[in-house]
């Protein structure tokens, strides 16, 4: 599985890991993503959201358990 939003697309960068010798190798920098229950085409799916998405008003549309009374 990507390390990939699914809502915004943000995925890992790339740079220099710099150490006091300033040794230069490279390094990733990962979005931090969480695993939420949201709605999607009307129907409950689990997708990897970044917090800045689940930050944003209106933007991910949570799903509530529904709890099944019979």
């Amino acid at each position: 599985m990507a390390r990939v939003c699914t809502m915004c697309g943000k995925g890992p960068t790339t740079g220099n890991h710099v150490s006091h010798a300033n040794n230069r190798r490279k390094r990733r920098w990962y979005p931090n993503l969480q695993t939420v229950r949201v709605v999607i085409d009307e129907a409950p799916r689990r997708v990897r959201v970044c917090t800045s998405c689940l930050k944003t008003p209106g933007k991910v549309v949570k799903a509530t358990k529904a709890i099944a009374t019979v």
